[in-house]
């Protein structure tokens, strides 16, 4: 028999707090709950670090820096050397052509280093405009890769899928995000976007440059964000917009909402010039010490 006036229930038998049960979040129950917090947790974080205003990067998984790909296409060519009966001349040829492509993973990291050098010298803070990107490899690793080329912060904004998706090691630990829900995950691409800039992608990029598009053009997003097409033949082979205007269901006037780049310094010159109109932004003055 437990003694008068002590408590009857040990500590051990106490039942769980609901946020610390964790198969109950993990439930279906409980959906509504992880919504919210990959809303509130990057809010509070993007808060922390001061990051206002993101330029964010768009583009393939699979491009290979220019090393990678070289190096690969030399093992290739060493290999085929070796045994040139049983080289299928079509996987030469994927190599040959991954090391066409990588010259666009050399241009996003150029352009990743001009944004965050310009923007390491506002006065408005040094994170007022912080390079983002989905997190993973290719296009997206080198936009994180010039970002600390610079000396900057940048964000990453990984997904869990069903083939694990690594954090590429570029991106600032504490700007390193997991989302399980796209929509989500796609909300803090737009929210604090300023420009967006599109480099060649497969079915992913597509998806999240036509949302822009759609929420730019329906006004959805109240101060549209520049959106940039980086690499003009590539995108004008793969997309006919002329044809969306002839057929009509495309107005010539929301081809507007694009402009085509072919250079980090075509890119950075009109983003610069936009966002310094739109923010009167201006270098800090460096005084120096008394």
């Amino acid at each position: 028999m437990p003694k008068p006036g002590k408590n009857r229930t040990s500590n051990s038998h106490l039942p769980e707090l609901a946020y610390r049960n964790y198969k109950f979040l993990d439930s279906v129950d409980a959906r509504s709950l992880r919504i919210l917090a990959e809303f509130l947790e990057p809010q509070a974080r993007l808060r922390r670090q001061g990051v206002l205003n993101t330029v964010v990067f768009f583009g393939s998984a699979r491009i290979l820096p220019p090393d990678v790909a070289v190096r690969n296409l030399r093992e290739l060519e060493r290999k085929h050397k070796r045994n040139r009966s049983s080289m299928p001349m079509a996987e030469m040829r994927q190599a040959r052509q991954a090391v066409q492509m990588s010259r666009y993973y050399e241009e996003a990291r150029e352009l990743a280093r001009l944004l965050t050098s310009w923007s390491l010298s506002f006065r408005n803070g040094p994170y007022f405009l912080v390079v983002c990107s989905g997190g993973g490899p290719g296009i997206m690793e080198a936009a994180n890769r010039g970002a600390a080329d610079a000396g900057g912060k940048s964000i990453g904004l990984n997904i869990q899928l069903a083939k694990e998706q690594v954090p590429n090691p570029y991106i600032t630990p504490d700007l390193s995000f997991m989302f399980r829900y796209f929509f989500m995950r796609k909300l803090w691409f737009a929210q604090p976007a300023k420009a967006l800039i599109v480099f060649p992608g497969g079915f992913g990029t597509m998806d999240e440059l036509w949302e822009f598009l759609t929420l730019i053009q329906t006004g959805k997003m109240k101060k549209g964000a520049t959106i940039m097409l980086y690499g003009e033949k590539w995108w004008k082979r793969v997309i006919n917009f002329g044809r969306m205007v002839q057929s009509g269901t495309m107005d010539r006037e929301e081809l507007k909402l694009v402009d085509f780049v072919s250079s980090p310094t075509h890119a950075f010159r009109i983003l610069k010039e936009r966002l310094s109109r739109e923010f009167a932004l201006r270098p800090a003055i460096r005084r120096p010490f008394p």
